[in-house]
């Protein structure tokens, strides 16, 4: 399949009234829908005159005006669209990622727009893999952990971990559903408690459940269909012809790591759980070109609009 090529030449990223057509053609594939009571058709007019800024809709069910971003991670944002739009097909192009001072260098935004663009595109790249738990009836499922923060040996002797111990990593558990979707999560420790509540919330099981030797899996693995486990420290792999592995796992680890090295270079344990979403989401969209995923992460924002303080908490 050919791989569709970012033109920067193209309108969308360079023009605001461009990139609100673009935006909502992917919000909107049906033609416009009102974000607050949900009617379209003959129910929406556009709205026309010298006072109103361009792409602004009347609702008249509710009387409300409303445009493309409402309801939106993009709503009431002084970003330009373009940029929004630039941004999205940035991050769904980079494999390893695309950090916050990359973008800022590369277009005319500061540091803390793009590390707020890059945080509400994250937002909206959760959840977009579909929903219902992972595997199915006589499916492989794998799942791993793995500890983001440093090697040990570049820590500093008062922070080095106990021999044996994580010290102040942060604990990441994936499950890998080889035929579909990968979600990640991150977790403050890892212990048999934690690692069941995680799979039997997300796997179905049914599936034959793939892991290594560690004891956090003996107990939940039998409430599977099988369990199937490589033994790293004995340098085993893989067997029974290739089907017993965590190598998928393993790969999603890889990339996660090389994004964190050599992009982001230093994650918040308050954020992790956003850069997790991020990797997720091209790992769960890897067959689409990176046009089909920028798509794909732009209609992820809808019904996401984000707040200070969300109206619900206290």
């Amino acid at each position: 399949m050919a791989r569709s090529k970012i033109d920067l030449r193209n309108p969308i990223f360079h023009d605001d009234d461009a990139a609100r057509e673009y935006l909502e053609t992917v919000l909107w594939p049906h033609g416009p829908v009102c974000p607050r009571c949900g009617v379209m058709g003959d129910r929406i007019t556009k709205m026309t005159g010298k006072s109103l800024r361009p792409g602004v809709y009347n609702c008249k069910d509710c009387r409300k005006p409303f445009s493309v971003t409402v309801g939106t991670v993009m709503e009431r944002s002084h970003i330009a669209l373009s940029k929004w739009v630039l941004a999205s097909r940035l991050m769904a192009a980079s494999k390893k990622g695309f950090s916050a001072h990359e973008l800022h260098r590369s277009m005319d935004i500061s540091y803390e727009g793009a590390w707020f663009l890059f945080h509400r595109l994250r937002e909206a790249a959760k959840d977009t893999g579909g929903s219902g738990p992972l595997g199915g009836s006589g499916k492989p499922i794998e799942a791993d952990e793995t500890y983001i923060g440093g090697k040990a040996k570049n820590m500093h002797a008062s922070k080095k971990p106990r021999a044996g111990g994580i010290g102040k990593k942060m604990s990441v558990v994936s499950l890998v559903d080889r035929d579909g979707r990968t979600k990640s999560f991150h977790v403050a420790n890892v212990t048999a408690a934690t690692v069941r509540d995680i799979l039997t919330k997300h796997a179905d099981r049914d599936s034959h459940l793939m892991t290594d030797t560690a004891s956090v899996y003996v107990n939940v693995g039998r409430e599977f269909r099988s369990h199937w486990a490589v033994n790293h420290n004995a340098d085993q792999y893989v067997k029974h012809g290739g089907y017993v592995h965590v190598n998928s796992a393993e790969s999603h680890f890889a990339l996660l790591k090389r994004g964190v090295y050599g992009t982001f270079h230093s994650i918040s344990e308050a954020h992790l759980h956003l850069y997790l979403a991020e990797f997720d989401f091209r790992a769960n969209t890897r067959d689409l070109d990176d046009g089909e995923r920028a798509a794909v992460l732009l209609a992820g924002a809808k019904g996401k609009r984000l707040l200070y303080r969300q109206p619900d908490q206290a």
